[in-house]
C-alpha cells in the first residue's frame, strides 16, 4: 500500500501543495498561488487568487488541444428509441449557442439559471451553457412535485428556468410544463423568462411573454466564450432534502470542483481521455453532476446520458447492452440497480447474449453495498467491483478503492480506504477518539478537500450548525461505522439508524447483511423501532427474488434464525415481514426514517422525492401486522 499510503499521507501534511500540484492539469485564466485558506473556517477556500471557466475546461480546452472530432456525449434513450453521439465539437457549438440564448434572457455572470428536465442533452447543453456565461445551475430532477419546486425557485431566485415538455417513463409520461406552471404561481420570486424545449411526445402551451421556444432562442441566438470566474465563485446550487422540511442549498464552488474532479478520473477510476464512462444516475443528483456531466468531460472522456431503466427498457439485460453496445470501460450506478436486476435474473442469464469485456471495472456508491449484491456482481461479470462512499455535500468519493494510484484488495462491506483530501476519523458522541474496530460518528478532519461543498445557499449558519457545530474541527458525515486495523471504513448506517437494543448499540446495516445472504432475498431495509422493555428492537422487511417458491412463513423463521446466527441473541431480533415493494427516492435510496415514523406511530411527511407512494401503504400494512404503526 505503499504508494496509496504516501499520496494520502502528503495530502493530509500538506493539503495546499497536494492539491495545487493537481491544479496544474486543469486550465486557469489565472493560475493560483494559494491552495487553501482556512482562516476563515469551516468556512475554507480553495485556490482563491485563481480564475477559470468549467465550461472552458470540460469542452473548449479539449478542442484547443485537437480533439475536437472525439466524441464528447453518447445519449442512449430504449425509452424513445433514439441514440446520438455528439462530438466535442458539436457539444461546444451547442452550448455557447444556448448560452447566447441565456445571455439574451438577461443572464449573466452570478445569475442562478434553475433547470428542470429529463436525461436529454438538451439538460447537459443548458448546465454547461451557464457555467459557460459564470452563472449558477441549480437542477432540479424533472418531475419534482410544484410545492418541493416553487421552495426551490424563491430559494435561489433564478432569472430564467429552463425546461422540457415532458419526462417518458417506461409506463407514463410525465407533463412537465402543469408542474412547473403551478410552481411559478406559487413561487413568491418572480422569474423573468421560461425556456422550454418541446418533446415529439407532448407539446405543451407556453404562456405569452413568459415562455418561449427553445429552438426559437437558439435560432435567434449568437455563440458566446467563456466568461472566467474566481475559484471561489459558486459553480452550482443542488438541493438536498433537509430533516426540518426546507431544503439544503449544496453549493459548490468552480475551482476546486474541476481539479477534484478531474483527478478523480485517473486516480479513482482509472481512465483515460477518450475512454467510455458510464454514470447510470440522473443529472438531478450529485452523481449526475460531477459523473455525467462535469467529470467524464473535465477529463476528455466520452461520457453517457442513459434515459432508461435497469430492468424494463426492455428487460434486465438493458445494462449489458449498454456496455456491449457503446464499449463502456466503466460503469458507476446505485447497488439498488444491481439488486433490480439480481430480482429478476438471479442466474444473469441476459448476461450471455452480450459482450461485455470492454468494461474494466463497476463501481457501486449512493447507499450501502450489502456483501450478497456485491458478490453477485463479481461473480457473474468478473471485473473489479468497487463500493466508493460519498455524499451530496462531498461531491466525490471520501472513502475508495483508488484503482489509478493503487489497487488495493476489496474488502467486502467496506468502500475502502479514506480517498487522498479526506483526514476520515471515528469519534464517540462526546467527541472523543475512538479506538480501531469501534463504532462511531465518521468525521472528517478538516480542512475538506477542494470540490466539496463551500456553503448552503443563503444559509451559513446553518451550514456551521448542521456539520461543524457538533465535533469542533470536523465535518460530521451524519454516517456511523469504524475503521478496521488496515485503515478500511465500514459505513454502517446513518447516524440514527444505529438502534440501541437494551443498551446495545447495533447497526441496522450489520442485521441487513444478515438478511441479504438468504438465497431467496433480494432486497431488504432493517430499522429499529421504539419498546418500551428494550428501548428499540430491529424490525425487517424484505423483497423475495422473482420465482421464489417457498413458503413466507418458513422463510421468515429463516431470517429470524439468520440474524440470530449472525448477530447473536443480542439483536432480538424477531420481527421480519415479506414485501412486494420498498420505499424509494427516485435515485434508488430507501426511505428508512419514514418508515421509522411509521413504525413508531410518529407524525410524518410524504417524502417529495419518492417514487412510489404506494410502497409505504404496503409497508405500513406489514408493519401494523407485526404489531407497530398503531395509528
Amino acid at each position: 500500500m505503499s504508494n496509496y499510503k504516501s499520496q494520502h499521507q502528503l495530502s493530509i501534511a500538506d493539503p495546499s501543495q497536494y492539491w495545487l500540484e493537481a491544479a496544474k492539469t486543469v486550465h486557469w485564466d489565472k493560475f493560483p498561488s494559494v491552495g487553501v485558506n482556512t482562516s476563515q473556517s469551516p468556512f475554507n477556500k480553495w485556490f482563491e487568487d485563481g480564475q477559470i471557466n468549467a465550461c472552458y475546461n470540460a469542452l473548449d480546452v479539449h478542442i484547443d488541444n485537437g480533439h475536437g472530432e472525439r466524441i464528447a456525449l453518447i445519449y442512449d434513450s430504449p425509452i424513445t428509441d433514439t441514440k446520438r453521439h455528439i462530438s466535442y465539437n458539436e457539444l461546444r457549438d451547442d452550448v455557447a449557442t444556448f448560452a447566447g440564448a441565456l445571455a439574451a434572457e438577461g443572464v449573466s455572470k452570478g445569475d442562478r439559471v434553475l433547470v428542470y428536465m429529463p436525461m436529454i442533452p438538451e439538460a447537459i447543453v443548458a448546465v454547461l451553457a451557464c457555467a459557460r456565461l459564470g452563472a449558477v445551475h441549480s437542477v432540479v430532477f424533472g418531475g419534482f412535485a410544484s410545492n418541493e419546486l416553487a421552495v426551490r425557485i424563491d430559494d435561489c431566485q433564478p432569472e430564467v428556468i429552463v425546461s422540457a415538455s415532458c419526462g417518458i417513463e417506461p409506463s407514463r409520461l410525465v407533463e412537465y410544463k402543469p408542474l412547473l406552471d403551478q410552481a411559478i404561481d406559487m413561487a413568491s420570486h418572480k422569474i423573468r423568462s421560461c425556456i422550454l424545449l418541446q418533446r415529439p411526445q407532448v407539446t405543451a402551451p407556453l404562456q405569452a411573454n413568459r415562455d418561449k421556444n427553445w429552438h426559437d432562442v437558439i435560432a435567434n441566438a449568437s455563440p458566446v466564450s467563456c466568461t472566467p470566474v474566481n475559484s471561489t465563485d459558486p459553480l452550482y446550487i443542488l438541493y438536498t432534502s433537509g430533516t426540518t422540511g426546507q431544503p439544503k442549498g449544496v453549493v459548490r464552488d468552480t475551482g476546486g470542483s474541476v481539479v477534484s474532479l478531474k483527478w478523480s478520473m485517473k486516480n479513482i477510476y482509472d481512465v483515460e481521455p477518450g475512454d467510455v464512462y458510464w454514470a447510470a444516475s440522473d443529472i438531478g443528483w450529485v452523481v449526475g453532476h460531477s459523473y455525467i456531466i462535469y467529470g467524464p468531460l473535465f477529463h476528455g472522456c466520452t461520457t453517457v446520458l442513459y434515459e432508461g431503466k435497469p430492468v424494463g427498457t426492455p428487460d434486465a439485460g438493458a445494462f449489458w447492452r449498454m456496455i456491449d453496445e457503446h464499449k463502456i470501460k466503466v460503469l458507476f450506478t446505485a447497488p439498488t440497480a444491481f439488486r433490480a436486476i439480481k430480482k429478476v435474473d438471479p442466474q444473469g442469464d441476459f448476461l450471455n447474449q452480450y459482450d461485455i469485456s470492454s468494461l474494466q471495472s463497476l463501481f457501486l456508491a449512493g447507499e450501502r453495498c450489502d456483501p450478497d449484491t456485491l458478490a453477485w456482481a463479481q461473480d457473474k461479470l468478473k471485473v473489479d467491483v468497487i463500493d466508493h462512499w460519498w455524499q451530496t455535500e462531498t461531491g466525490w468519493s471520501i472513502c475508495a478503492n483508488c484503482m489509478g494510484i493503487e489497487k488495493l484488495p476489496v474488502v467486502s462491506g467496506s468502500p475502502s480506504v479514506a480517498v487522498p483530501g479526506y483526514d476520515l476519523q471515528v469519534l464517540s458522541n462526546d467527541g472523543t477518539p475512538l479506538k480501531t474496530g469501534d463504532i462511531g460518528a465518521l468525521v472528517i478532519k478538516l480542512p475538506l478537500p477542494p470540490g466539496t461543498f463551500i456553503n448552503l445557499w443563503n444559509a451559513p449558519d446553518r451550514y456551521k450548525s448542521a456539520y461543524f457545530e457538533k465535533f469542533p474541527g470536523y465535518y460530521e458525515t451524519g454516517d456511523a461505522g469504524y475503521i478496521d486495523e488496515n485503515g478500511y471504513a465500514f459505513v454502517m448506517a446513518r447516524t440514527d439508524d444505529v438502534i440501541n437494543v437494551a443498551g446495545h448499540r447495533l447497526s441496522t446495516g450489520a442485521i441487513e447483511e444478515a438478511l441479504a445472504g438468504h438465497p431467496d432475498v433480494a432486497e431488504c431495509a432493517v430499522m429499529g423501532a421504539h419498546d418500551e422493555l428494550k428501548g428499540q428492537l430491529p424490525i425487517g422487511l424484505v423483497i423475495l427474488n422473482d420465482g421464489s417458491s417457498k413458503d413466507h412463513q418458513a422463510i421468515e423463521k429463516e431470517l429470524v434464525a439468520r440474524v440470530r446466527e449472525t448477530i447473536g441473541p443480542v439483536a432480538a431480533f424477531k420481527s421480519v415481514a415479506i414485501v412486494s415493494k420498498l420505499p424509494k427516492t427516485r435515485s434508488g435510496k430507501i426511505l428508512r426514517g419514514t418508515m421509522r415514523a411509521i413504525a413508531d406511530s410518529n407524525d410524518w411527511k410524504m417524502p417529495a422525492t419518492i417514487e412510489d407512494p404506494s410502497a409505504l401503504n404496503e409497508v405500513s400494512d406489514a408493519l401494523q401486522k407485526l404489531g407497530y404503526a398503531k395509528s
